[in-house]
């Protein structure tokens, strides 16, 4: 059965006929939709869906983008990723905004839960949970192309910043692991958009009274910072805040939904930094702000004073949609991140 949602010219941002590639919306929403181009791929090939039947084109030719490369994991031959590049037309009414649009987009998509790809996107949730994703093949594809798309680029002369990086859900922890690593390695701060992204923690966010939720997440700090100073008694604990640090040039788009579970505490997460600053207890605040208790003990054992939790970055642009999410689909989907009409909260936050 063909879904509505797979279908660009139902459920796509069909009134984007022209991009201004310097307005956050446009950008916003043609990422998503790129993302959403690597769903229907993987959809297409479980069905079969070739040639004109073929519905993932419609999703990147409607922005000027070609399809480069297809990322295939080797352990169920899913399509998980894709690699565009951006194909301006011959005659734009504003060449200017054109100009600041990427040269080629890396886009993963999240779970699909059906049956042609639903146990390995599983098993790649539970190795996320347990911060195991950096040595599982779809990783090792996805940063290959990566580095194969950056090189490349600096290779034709263009700037390292004209690639940018798109994920949702799983695959915004793809994106994250590789953009971080990336910037680690080359100081290469590639730009990221992470739409739902997920956030290992408990669901503080949920917490309905907002006395009571400040007062958990400041007790948290508290109990982060003093196990995280403990096992830096150790050794190891320096190394992992210069690493941190080092990724403060890195500034991330992320795209949450306060009534995502998997997302929504990112919204606290950063607002509690802010929060720790001002009652005065800001290094503690900096220093739990790099841990989680989960990924310390975690890494206990393994050398370097705990493992460095995936989900936490030192900056970023956060958008919250506020609007009316009646589900969980609607409220962890990506096709809510083109809507014309949304109630957006928009933040910068710097480490």
């Amino acid at each position: 059965m063909l879904s509505l949602k797979d279908l660009f010219d139902a459920s796509g941002p069909t009134y984007l006929t022209y991009v201004n590639w310097n307005c956050p919306h446009h950008q916003r929403s043609v990422m998503a939709s790129l993302v959403q181009g690597v769903y229907v791929l993987e959809r297409d090939r479980q069905w079969n869906r070739q040639g004109p039947d073929a519905r993932a084109p419609a999703w990147w030719r409607f922005f000027h983008f070609e399809l480069r490369q297809v990322l295939v994991d080797a352990a169920d031959g899913s399509i998980f990723g894709a690699v565009y590049a951006f194909q301006p037309p011959f005659h734009l009414l504003d060449p200017t905004a054109a100009a600041s649009a990427p040269h080629h987009v890396v886009a993963f998509r999240g779970t699909i839960t059906k049956k042609g790809s639903a146990k390995r996107d599983l098993e790649l949730d539970l190795q996320l949970v347990r911060n195991g994703l950096e040595g599982k093949s779809r990783f090792r594809v996805a940063m290959h192309a990566i580095h194969d798309t950056v090189a490349a680029a600096a290779g034709a002369g263009q700037q390292r910043r004209r690639v940018w990086l798109a994920g949702h859900s799983l695959g915004s922890a793809i994106a994250t692991l590789a953009a971080k690593t990336l910037a680690r390695a080359s100081a290469a701060a590639l730009p990221t958009f992470l739409f739902n992204a997920p956030f290992l923690s408990a669901p503080v966010e949920r917490i309905g009274d907002r006395r009571v939720r400040q007062g958990v997440r400041v007790a948290s700090s508290f109990v982060t910072a003093g196990v995280a100073a403990v096992l830096e008694r150790g050794g190891g604990g320096g190394a992992r805040d210069a690493s941190f640090a080092a990724l403060a040039a890195w500034v991330p788009n992320l795209f949450v939904n306060p009534a995502d579970p998997i997302s929504a505490e990112y919204v606290g997460y950063f607002d509690h930094r802010r929060k720790m600053e001002a009652i005065g207890a800001g290094a503690v605040g900096r220093l739990a702000t790099r841990n989680s208790v989960r990924d310390l003990l975690l890494g206990i054992g393994k050398g370097g004073g705990g493992c460095e939790p995936l989900h936490l970055f030192p900056s970023t642009v956060l958008t919250v949609n506020r609007g009316p999410s009646p589900d969980f689909k609607t409220a962890h989907g990506i096709h809510q991140w083109w809507r014309p009409d949304l109630a957006l909260e928009c933040t910068a936050h710097y480490y």
